[in-house]
């Protein structure tokens, strides 16, 4: 008995901005704010579309790259263009065939934490609030162990991320935040396209601070290479050499 494959709006979202409808869009659902629409055509943007964070993480690579939660290759295809080998991956099977039909090169379908073991990078580059991709603060932690083992030496994650405690003011800009419910940045996503709504999934705004109590207590270097107007930054991690000695 064949399986009814599972919902991916955001995949369909992005074939069908690939074969031609411009106008292709999706809903966007969470536990924090109003529905707002995402439009297709924001997946698919050339360099000078990007916001400077993304193209000074494009700067800061180096060597073999995972374009983690790639999307449709915008920032893979842009590398490549460089002359850097890059694996982009997605949990979406619709955004793998976007990315393969886009020409990029080594394009798999699986989450960060599915990763096969004995693959090693030199940089591991997650864009878009991409540190989000871990979920949650347990995740978080889970990532940064794992990085150890994909990590050549000398290598570096590059990662966006943003402090979302601006959705928690109240008119006189204080912080309304239940300090014994989960972490504030933790939050629940759903997506549509069309008739079709995708399976909830968790994704993390980790604010710096704490990013770099993780980090650190995980054993890496933190450092901080840009912020913008959106309370969004720019991160670089790389392994303190007595973690790489203990890998």
């Amino acid at each position: 008995m064949s399986r009814t494959p599972a919902p991916d709006p955001i995949g369909h979202a992005m074939l069908a901005y690939l074969q031609g409808n411009q106008k292709a869009e999706l809903t966007v659902h969470s536990n924090v704010a109003d529905e707002e629409p995402l439009p297709a055509s924001y997946f698919f943007r050339t360099l000078w579309e990007m916001p400077e964070l993304e193209r000074t993480a494009l700067e800061e690579c180096r060597g073999r790259v995972l374009d983690a939660g790639a999307g449709a290759g915008c920032h893979s295809l842009e590398l490549q263009s460089r002359g850097f080998q890059v694996k982009a991956i997605d949990a979406s099977p619709g955004a793998v065939q976007v990315l393969q039909q886009r020409g990029v090169q080594e394009a798999a379908c699986h989450s960060l934490f599915e990763l096969p073991a004995g693959e090693h990078y030199d940089t591991i580059l997650m864009l878009m609030n991409g540190m989000g991709l871990v979920g949650t603060l347990e995740g978080l932690e889970k990532f940064l162990h794992q990085a150890k083992h994909l990590l050549a030496p000398g290598g570096q994650i590059l990662a966006t991320s943003s402090d979302i405690s601006y959705l928690y003011e109240d008119e006189e800009g204080a912080l309304v935040i239940n300090l014994n419910g989960p972490y504030y940045g933790e939050v629940e996503y759903s997506m549509t396209y069309g008739e079709e709504t995708g399976t909830s999934f968790d994704w993390l705004f980790v604010d710096a601070g704490l990013l770099q109590d993780y980090a650190e207590e995980a054993g890496y270097e933190v450092e901080f290479l840009g912020e913008d107007d959106q309370q969004q930054y720019l991160v670089r991690l790389t392994l303190k050499q007595q973690n790489i000695d203990n890998v």
